[in-house]
């Protein structure tokens, strides 16, 4: 059996409380490698749905295999990928799998995660999954209310720049984040479209006094550290910088926002 999520809340209870099954959560993160920022977002997020469904237990997976091999080499950290939390749970006794991914949208490693997930259906009863981040259009108005309320103490005349990692849908977040009334807040890729370039022309039309950069990832990892906030000249602040605005980065990931966290429970 393989649902979508949805399913399992219908009756609007929790949804492991069923004694002819034992149920857990599977929480599917991309990972990072700086402790700091994974802290304050993968292990707070973890936290927030092992605190909602506490009748559930909750493991933890990543998907990026070159972060998991650092942090085993480095510090000696055991993170499972999904396949290897998925024979944990079999050999704790878990009949039904509920995932929930914290990626930002359904993408490459979603996908992947899912089919890694799924070569396991023959051997639990259910498994279903929880969406990313940026599904529904209701979640595109959440994310967009979260962020600004985030940096809502921020000037008219102060322009919020948001780098995510890259894919179409940002263009349209972009966008959204306007016709919503943030006129004042940008949202760019690290390798698509809208570019730095784009947005400098944005910014130049908006003319903002100051620039507050920030990533729209859930980690403030390597490309919050290095490409947005780095020391190289083509870093997002030097870039920004160079043409004359007074930059301040603020290095804090979605996962550190109680209401993204929120959207993900």
């Amino acid at each position: 059996q393989v649902e979508n999520a949805e399913n399992i809340f219908q009756d609007g209870g929790n949804p492991c409380m069923n004694a002819a099954s034992k149920k857990a959560i599977l929480i599917v993160s991309f990972g990072t490698s700086y402790e700091n920022t994974r802290k304050r977002t993968i292990d707070a997020i973890e936290r927030d749905i092992a605190d909602a469904f506490p009748a559930c237990p909750a493991y933890r997976a990543w998907t990026s295999k070159m972060i998991i091999a650092k942090l085993k080499k480095r510090d000696g950290i055991i993170i499972h990928t999904v396949k290897e939390a998925m024979e944990q749970m079999l050999l704790d006794g878990i009949t039904d799998v509920i995932v929930q991914p914290t990626h930002v949208i359904n993408g490459i490693e979603n996908d992947q995660m899912k089919a890694d997930a799924l070569s396991f259906r023959d051997r639990f009863s259910s498994i279903v999954f929880g969406n990313p981040l940026l599904t529904t259009e209701e979640d595109n108005q959440a994310v967009v209310q979260a962020v600004a309320g985030e940096f809502q103490d921020m000037d008219q005349e102060t322009a919020l720049v948001l780098m995510g990692h890259g894919t179409e849908h940002y263009a349209a977040l972009d966008y959204r984040f306007k016709d919503m009334g943030h006129k004042n807040i940008f949202l760019g890729t690290v390798e698509a479209y809208p570019a730095l370039d784009s947005l400098l022309r944005a910014a130049d039309s908006f003319q903002p006094k100051k620039i507050v950069l920030a990533p729209f990832m859930i980690v403030a990892g390597d490309h919050a550290q290095n490409d947005l906030a780095g020391e190289d000249p083509d870093s997002w602040m030097n870039r920004l910088s160079s043409e004359g605005y007074e930059v301040t980065p603020v290095l804090k990931g979605l996962g550190e926002y109680p209401k993204i966290r929120q959207i993900l429970v």
